[in-house]
């Protein structure tokens, strides 16, 4: 986990692994943007990009419309 975690790059990782509970768990640490758990497959509803010098925005699902709103509140 240090060495994947280490780099300054966060685009895309994957996990392989026999035990999927233990694959699930190494997935949540990883610090990046995908990742791909036993070769699963690639959803264009699922929101896409980095994290630390791979990016930090989203494109597709909610994730990547909320990139170009904003909130506002209205005080009545």
């Amino acid at each position: 986990m240090e060495i994947a975690n280490g780099t300054p790059y966060g685009l895309a990782a994957a996990v392989w692994s026999a035990d999927q509970q233990r694959a699930l768990a190494v997935a949540q640490r990883l610090r990046a943007g995908t990742v791909e758990v036993n070769g699963g497959a690639f959803s264009t509803e699922a929101p896409f990009g980095g994290v630390r010098q791979s990016g930090y925005g989203r494109e597709f699902g909610r994730y990547g419309i909320e990139e170009f709103l904003a909130a506002k509140s209205l005080q009545l």
